[in-house]
């Protein structure tokens, strides 16, 4: 339940507006779509029929517009990948709870004293943005380190301190290696402008349910206009101050599409990054992108404006 005097979160649009090329296009093409129906309609009914449907005028507008709409966003997702997407039954951990945000900054201070600053406040004027399932803490990156795998590697050292961890990849999690996707860079990018660059980021996120059972690459062609993927870094912070969300061997466990993998160290960054659990404890490990599996899903981040 939302807060009273919360504001709507408004979708900011990660992917640009529509050119006048492609507008023009989709006029054309949406007219003569149209117009094509109306001619089959015009073939096909008598004049009683045709009586009835004249005087059904603003009801009819109104049905048409909303199935048309509908249909036409149907479209809007490409096909891309789509066999890359497999049923999932696996949820989270029943004590899995999103932490206030208070509470993640606290944890997040002790364990590294160079963050400072938050807008802990953020929560309280936005409403969730649609998709999103909680409000999580991630520090800005740049507060960590000089580059994004330094950071990352800062971050994942924290990490198995505060876990039984097994990391695959160590030593393999340089540049030539990891990086961000463009849009999870962009999103980045937005947020730290946004929240005028502090210590800690206030994103709201879900992690994982959304698209389960989706390989890396399909989840990203899933993705909303406002959502973007998290990656590694995002997601071994959201770790930290909610172990609970990867406690058990049943879990949704995490492929973090916001990064991309190559395991040359070259230019086919065809892997991503994830995380399961095992007896173990926690495994950090990469797997092909364009694998859809049944156990593992997409944490994701959703950008809105800020005022």
């Amino acid at each position: 339940m939302g807060l009273i005097g919360q504001r709507r979160a408004i979708p900011l649009d990660l992917v640009g507006n529509v050119s006048d090329r492609q507008k023009m296009i989709l006029e054309h093409l949406l007219k003569e779509v149209l117009g094509s129906a109306m001619e089959r309609v015009v073939e096909t009914v008598d004049q009683q029929a045709a009586q009835y449907i004249i005087e059904s005028d603003a009801r009819l507008k109104a049905e048409l517009v909303e199935f048309a709409v509908k249909t036409i966003q149907h479209y809007a997702i490409s096909d891309k990948f789509k066999d890359e997407a497999v049923g999932s039954e696996r949820v989270y951990p029943s004590n899995y709870r999103v932490k206030s945000i208070e509470a993640q900054v606290t944890e997040l201070k002790a364990l590294f004293p160079v963050l400072k600053s938050c807008d802990e406040k953020l929560p309280l004027r936005y409403k969730l943005p649609e998709g999103a399932e909680g409000w999580f803490a991630i520090p800005r990156w740049q507060a960590l380190g000089a580059t994004y795998n330094e950071a990352l590697e800062r971050i994942i050292e924290a990490f198995s301190t505060k876990r039984r961890f097994s990391n695959r990849i160590v030593h393999r999690m340089g540049a030539q290696y990891l990086h961000m996707t463009e849009r999870t860079a962009l999103a980045q990018q937005v947020l730290c402008e946004q929240q005028k660059n502090n210590d800690i980021l206030v994103v709201a996120a879900q992690t994982g349910m959304l698209h389960r059972g989706a390989s890396a690459r399909r989840t990203r062609i899933e993705l909303a206009r406002n959502e973007y993927s998290l990656g590694t870094f995002a997601i071994a912070a959201l770790l930290i101050t909610h172990p609970e969300r990867l406690s058990n061997t049943n879990t949704l466990m995490i492929d973090c599409s916001g990064d991309e993998y190559s395991a040359g160290g070259g230019d086919n960054f065809d892997r991503v990054p994830l995380f399961d659990f095992d007896i173990g404890g926690v495994e950090f490990s990469i797997f092909y992108y364009d694998r859809a599996r049944n156990l593992w899903g997409s944490p994701t981040g959703f950008i809105f404006k800020v005022e």
